[in-house]
């Protein structure tokens, strides 16, 4: 059993960065694979990033690559999305997710946190 929490939402202009943080519990969180989603109002949940579980492999979303940078520290129990020039269209409920597969898909993921909200303004 895994529990996420994601934290550092909040609105931002144009242009501008914030960094998303998801604390995990239990002691297996550096066997997981770990994804960030997002979710705007009336669209599917989209993949954004994910980040293997020793952190050499990342994968993005082709609208974020060269924005947004996912990272991990396994000691903290804790993965990072790191996101700047940010845009209106980045505003979404994000996500993170663990999963032991390694994928983009949301099936692929078994445990989620409850989300935090992130507003770009123009």
């Amino acid at each position: 059993q895994v529990q996420l929490v994601e934290s550092g939402g909040g609105l931002v202009q144009a242009g501008g960065s914030l960094r998303l943080s998801c604390a995990a519990s239990g002691r297996t969180f550096s066997s997981y694979a770990m994804g960030w989603f997002r979710q705007a109002p009336g669209k599917e949940r989209e993949f954004v990033a994910a980040i293997n579980f020793s952190g050499g492999n990342t994968r993005y979303a082709d609208s974020v690559k060269g924005r947004f940078t996912v990272s991990r520290d396994n000691a903290k129990n804790t993965v990072y999305l790191q996101m700047n020039s940010m845009k209106p269209e980045d505003t979404a409920v994000y996500y993170c997710a663990a999963s032991l597969l390694w994928g983009s898909t949301p099936t692929s993921y078994r445990y989620w946190g409850q989300g935090t909200q992130v507003t770009v303004s123009s």
